[in-house]
């Protein structure tokens, strides 16, 4: 097992350092340049030009990525051009939040995603597993937008029933609770389909197997016959469509974010991208980015806790 997870580390460098490579590029084809952003729209053409080379701008692309590597390296990101923070100092700050979010979205929607797909896969044909997929193509197509400003529009603002409009504390208070509520709701509904889907297909398959008609055969309890013998080998499909889902999901949290007003990363990304802050800007894709590939790190390591033939290899 440590083989296996020494393997899909060595495998994680390259990719982060390829995103790191991208997102560089990506921000010096952007038309706004940060020196005119900094010095302002009064500012004169010589004090631009001074900014431009205090921020080294005006040398090789490939030196300026070689010093921004070096300076990661450093565990330096920058100092934000608007706000004349360090982008280490304003990630630390919403990472927390994103973190809840993402927590309160998954904290529900994956339990409830895989018992819908296992009643559905138990009672296939009946109407419980048509209207189990009649709800899942329905969370599939559903953008995220969507689903938000219909929460914020009935549940906060017509009915007034949850507030709709930032974060007011951490999750173990009762105000962070209720707050968070429509956000986790909105970017965990999206998350419900595809999971109940995969787990309806994968227990098909399982119950249909020769170790769960063993199981029956012995006369175990029809619930341990499904939870233990079918559900624990199905788990294995899903567990990638999860970790797969997630990297999108850091993407509707984004836009989740955006809309609720939540203080997390995706906000402050869409902020520093519009606002040409490229220091900010290309911290917070180094932080969705690494938190991605941690996320399908751990799901590959996952996968030696539920298919034995992982550990052997």
């Amino acid at each position: 097992m440590l083989r296996h997870a020494l393997q899909r580390i060595g495998l994680a460098i390259p990719v982060l350092f390829g995103v790191l490579l991208i997102g560089f590029l990506l921000m010096q084809v952007v038309p706004t340049d940060p020196a005119t952003v900094r010095a302002g729209p009064q500012a004169t053409q010589e004090v631009i030009q001074a900014i431009r080379a205090e921020l080294g701008l005006d040398e090789p692309v490939w030196v300026q990525f070689g010093k921004y590597l070096w300076r990661l390296a450093q565990g330096d990101l920058g100092v934000s051009i608007i706000n004349n923070v360090a982008v280490t100092e304003e990630l630390g700050n919403t990472i927390g939040p994103t973190l809840e979010l993402m927590f309160a979205a998954l904290f529900w929607s994956i339990p409830l995603g895989i018992f819908l797909g296992t009643i559905a896969a138990y009672w296939r044909g009946s109407i419980l597993d048509r209207l189990v997929m009649a709800v899942s193509v329905a969370g599939v197509s559903v953008p995220v937008f969507f689903l938000g400003l219909l929460l914020i529009w009935f549940v906060g603002f017509q009915w007034q029933l949850l507030p709709f409009t930032g974060r007011a504390g951490p999750l173990w208070t009762m105000d962070g609770l209720l707050a968070i509520i429509l956000p986790a709701v909105t970017l965990g509904g999206v998350f419900i389909g595809p999971v109940a889907r995969m787990t309806r297909t994968a227990v098909v398959d399982q119950l249909s197997a020769e170790h769960v008609r063993t199981a029956r055969a012995k006369g175990l309890p029809e619930s341990q016959v499904v939870a233990l013998h079918a559900l624990r080998n199905a788990l294995i499909p899903v567990v990638t469509l999860i970790g797969l889902q997630i990297g999108f999901l850091l993407g509707g949290a984004v836009v989740t974010e955006t809309i609720f007003s939540w203080p997390g990363v995706g906000r402050l990304a869409v902020g520093a991208i519009l606002s040409a802050d490229f220091p900010m800007a290309q911290g917070t894709i180094i932080v969705l980015s690494a938190g991605f590939i941690i996320v399908n790190l751990a799901v590959d390591l996952l996968y030696a806790v539920l298919d034995p033939r992982v550990r052997q290899a």
